[in-house]
């Protein structure tokens, strides 16, 4: 049986804008929602599911910033940020906000649906068969578990969330702990961003990994080169 393929929805207070996408999005092969603001979206995620949210960051009423962390803190779909804003610093915020990746306005539609298709890669990358002989399956982190072929971070039996984005980092260096990466061979594994999402990406793990992220003991950084994955 034919999958479905996957559903966009797009949050977007410029009606001509969302419905540009819209049908762009279609063009692609993938179904695509609309959205006129936080509230629609928050109703049509909850009556139905999504593969990815394409939001504008400034929206009347609750932003795009407010929306991807909602996503994030709930288990929601990845998040895609559009933004008027080109400051590193506004699309840091969007990172550590929780969204997947940035892209500022103006944009050419091409690059949004690559960005969009790296996305949904990670997110529905399917688990490998068994562990790479080199590295373990099953990677203990103080009182947490990070089960590698099923992309699964534990604490007993109650599952942590990851981004897909998240998830695609932990993996890459799980593929060889106790071994420093380079933050290039990190990107790779993203698909998307630049050395500066990794940077933050690695923030967002520690906070989930660490019991003080300021003094890392399982994710520490190896200076002039990268990252390294310590586990117990």
């Amino acid at each position: 049986m034919k999958e479905d393929p996957p559903h966009i929805l797009v949050v977007d207070d410029d009606a001509r804008i969302r419905q540009l996408l819209e049908r762009y999005l279609a063009r692609q092969g993938w179904r695509a929602s609309g959205a006129a603001d936080a509230a629609a979206a928050r109703r049509l995620i909850g009556s139905l599911l999504f593969d990815l949210v394409v939001l504008d960051v400034m929206m009347p009423g609750e932003d795009g910033m407010s929306l991807a962390r909602w996503l994030r803190e709930t288990g929601g779909p990845p998040s895609l940020l559009l933004t008027a804003r080109g400051e590193s610093a506004d699309r840091i915020k969007g990172l550590e906000a929780g969204a997947d990746d940035y892209l500022a306005k103006p944009f050419e539609p091409r690059e949004l649906a690559l960005r969009i298709e790296a996305i949904l890669r990670r997110a529905f990358r399917p688990p490998p068969l068994t562990p790479a002989p080199e590295a373990p399956a099953t990677l203990s982190f103080g009182g947490l578990t990070y089960d590698r072929p099923r992309g699964e971070l534990r604490r007993g039996e109650e599952p942590i969330h990851l981004t897909g984005a998240e998830e695609a980092m932990l993996s890459a260096l799980a593929e060889q702990p106790h071994e420093p990466l380079e933050r290039a061979a990190l990107l790779g594994a993203l698909e998307a961003g630049d050395e500066r999402t990794v940077d933050v990406l690695v923030a967002r793990l520690r906070r989930k990994l660490e019991d003080d992220a300021a003094n890392p003991r399982f994710l520490r950084t190896v200076r002039g080169v990268g990252y390294r994955l310590t586990p117990d």
